[in-house]
């Protein structure tokens, strides 16, 4: 019997270590995206404006950057166990009436107001997981009852910020804009958290394999809780950053945050199923999303254009990630 020849296996094992490696770097490129995404738009911005390129210019570039990532993170966490929530913005305005008004003229009342915003976003999470229903639906609902609450609390655009907020706020840190220092540290602590803590591991399994994480005994409607409340609280930090740099707030001023959140935390490598979030990603999306509108008012496009520039840019960066993606599942 002849033997079988040697050069097809040689082949195949060849093929086989190439496999893994592909599969590799097409991970690796996923995870990149983001931060891609946010060097070419800063050198597009550096290349058609170089004053930007200053401490001042980068200040008032990034100047609402920290409001937008503490969103982009509350929506983070709520995607992390496959859900949306659509009352973010709302909340983010209430907290910001707040803010505004009760913080300011009686602190204790504003605190234990922002105290039962956060106790009210974990009992939604425990209503979601109880009565199994759709988040989507419930935040919908949630949105109006915010919406109405800040018309209540502040009928017309004014109030003020606490002074201490305002100065918080607006500390002037050298070298790197203050803006820059607190995302970066909001990216880091958030990633250590929920990517590296034991309790982290189990609040995104709850997300990617939730009867694994039942039957090693975990309690999902903790998990649930949790998350929710760990939103709400950055939903508030959100709405003290905002009303803080704007020192007057409005019943509509963060209406627009709930979709930016959304699409920050899926320019950012976030999955709407499985639990795939990524915290550093997520902060760099928002930061991107907030550079786009400093792009497109240095190009001269009308406001009432900008955040259709703005979801062109969100699928162009989806449309790049599908590609990965489909690089990383092709067969060998």
């Amino acid at each position: 019997m002849n033997a079988p020849h040697p050069l097809p296996l040689k082949g195949q094992a060849v093929q086989a270590q190439a496999a893994p490696a592909a599969v590799n770097r097409a991970r690796l490129l996923r995870s990149a995206l983001p931060g891609l995404s946010l060097v070419v738009l800063l050198a597009t911005i550096f290349i058609m404006q170089p004053r930007a390129m200053s401490y001042m210019g980068m200040n008032l570039m990034l100047n609402l950057a920290v409001p937008i990532a503490l969103a982009t993170i509350a929506q983070m966490l709520i995607i992390t166990v496959n859900d949306l929530d659509l009352s973010l913005g709302s909340f983010i305005s209430f907290v910001a009436c707040v803010a505004a008004t009760l913080l300011n003229q009686h602190p204790l009342l504003g605190c234990l107001a922002l105290v039962a915003c956060v106790v009210v976003y974990a009992l939604l999470g425990a209503l979601v997981h109880l009565r199994q229903l759709p988040a989507i639906v419930v935040t919908l609902g949630m949105s109006f009852i915010w919406g109405g609450a800040a018309v209540l609390l502040l009928p017309a655009p004014g109030g003020s910020a606490p002074q201490w907020l305002q100065a918080l706020v607006k500390i002037r840190t050298p070298l790197v804009p203050f803006a820059i220092i607190v995302c970066a540290v909001l990216a880091v602590a958030v990633h250590a958290f929920l990517m590296r803590s034991t309790l982290g591991v189990v609040l995104r399994g709850a997300g990617g394999n939730p009867l694994a994480i039942a039957k090693a005994g975990w309690s999902l409607l903790r998990i649930k809780v949790t998350l929710y409340a760990l939103a709400g609280s950055f939903g508030v930090l959100s709405g003290l950053f905002l009303v803080g740099l704007t020192t007057s707030a409005d019943a509509s001023m963060a209406l627009r945050y709930t979709l930016l959140s959304i699409a920050g935390v899926i320019l950012g490598g976030g999955e709407f199923v499985g639990g795939r979030v990524s915290p550093i990603g997520a902060v760099m999306g928002a930061l991107t999303l907030v550079l786009a509108g400093s792009l497109l008012s240095f190009i001269r496009i009308s406001p009432d254009w900008q955040i259709g520039a703005q979801g062109a840019i969100l699928i162009l960066v989806l449309a790049l990630r599908t590609a990965v993606n489909r690089l990383e599942a092709r067969p060998v």
